[in-house]
């Protein structure tokens, strides 16, 4: 199983609550982690390949050299990085011909491999969209006039490399992000869905990206959806948001389970 992850210096920590949470939940599983960056140490990322080698899986380490996306446009406070997700197929290797994209502000609380086995004929990714009518609502205006019946969550993608070495032009993104800077609030998020929403295959959100803000939402939806579903179904619980549960000010509902999962981390 092939498993995507881009970070800085400042994500260090919850990535690694993210990756015990994955290592416990699919023991059986043989992972490699290809970590993309562009400014990390040496000492973290030995600190890291340790890590990872000591829960019995392995870590690729891709390096964007500064003169990648020299010509790439940039907005405000958001850098080159922003293009990673987009064209990771760019980097990884060959003969890859899917990888599981994952957010560090992540826990996976049970086994992927039904996610990661999904069907991708004729799709560049799979992912989960957020069902608020709000959210829909304001990101469909906003970035009018292309077409979103969706707003795709970007923190967990599922990618189809081999479909999007063939159809995903860097230039095409280039000149999107020129034409439309002054609207884009998420930009690699917003170019995803502006440029790519039609060719994404759509994951149940409760399962693989649940947005850990809206328990209550998401069992006014299905009253089944307890906690106790949660915990026995739930695969990927996603913290989105500027509040994050490494935080000390931080009192979420899933706050004891990420700690849980902090302190297994920090064990090691």
């Amino acid at each position: 199983m092939n498993i995507l992850v881009t970070l800085d210096s400042n994500y260090i920590l919850p990535l690694k609550v993210m990756l015990k949470s994955m290592f416990y939940n699919n023991q059986e599983e043989n992972i490699t982690i290809y970590l993309m960056h562009s400014s990390l140490k040496r000492e973290e990322l030995q600190d890291l390949e340790d890590y990872i080698i000591r829960n019995g899986q392995q870590l690729e380490v891709i390096t964007i050299d500064d003169e990648y996306f020299k010509d790439a446009p940039t907005l405000l406070h958001y850098t080159k990085a922003m293009y990673y997700r987009l064209l990771a197929f760019r980097f990884l290797p060959e003969d890859l011909d899917r990888i599981l994209y994952l957010d560090p502000d992540i826990l996976v609380i049970n086994p992927l491999r039904e996610l990661y086995e999904t069907d991708l004929t004729d799709y560049l990714y799979a992912a989960a969209y957020h069902d608020l009518i709000s959210v829909k609502e304001i990101n469909r205006i906003r970035l009018m006039p292309y077409e979103i019946e969706a707003y795709y969550n970007s923190g967990v993608l599922l990618m189809n490399l081999d479909l999007q070495r063939k159809s995903i032009e860097e230039k095409e993104i280039y000149d999107f992000v020129v034409k439309n800077r002054k609207k884009l609030i998420m930009p690699d998020q917003d170019i995803l869905n502006c440029l790519y929403s039609k060719k994404i295959k759509t994951l149940d959100e409760k399962l693989y990206n649940y947005d850990a803000r809206y328990y209550r939402y998401y069992k006014l939806l299905d009253g089944e959806w307890d906690m106790d579903a949660v915990i026995k179904n739930t695969v990927i619980i996603h913290f989105c948001g500027k509040k994050k549960p490494w935080k000390r000010n931080y009192s979420g509902r899933f706050h004891a389970l990420y700690k849980h999962y902090e302190k297994m981390a920090l064990g090691e």
